[in-house]
């Protein structure tokens, strides 16, 4: 009997640790995306009115669907808009940089 006493509670931290682990991720997302936006803006050469906007625009754009496509394919169009070569690999890189540095912050404060 004690050993399902045990397993229930290891069940139970392993799902509240998932719970942490997957509202960090979201966090480290959302701040992604925002820097992501502000990364574009730089390059877009928009005027500080327009950097916030731009910025919540790209961090919305993610929650039209799952994953990230929808940021990169967002981010890719308003450069190719903007005749700006920006390739698909550096936005991504920029953006997965952006993540790890994001992840570290929301750690080392908690």
């Amino acid at each position: 009997m004690e050993i399902i006493v045990n397993f229930d509670r290891r069940e139970k931290g392993f799902k509240s640790k998932h719970a942490r682990d997957e509202e960090v991720l979201f966090q480290a997302h959302a701040c992604r995306n925002s820097l992501a936006g502000l990364w574009a803006v730089e390059k877009l050469g928009l005027n500080s009115a327009e950097a916030e906007a731009y910025a919540k625009s790209v961090a919305l754009e993610d929650l039209e669907e799952t994953g990230d496509e929808d940021v990169f394919r967002k981010s890719r169009k308003d450069f190719d808009a903007k005749n700006f070569a920006q390739s698909y690999r550096r936005i991504r890189r920029q953006t997965d940089k952006l993540l790890a540095v994001d992840l570290e912050q929301i750690k080392a404060a908690k």
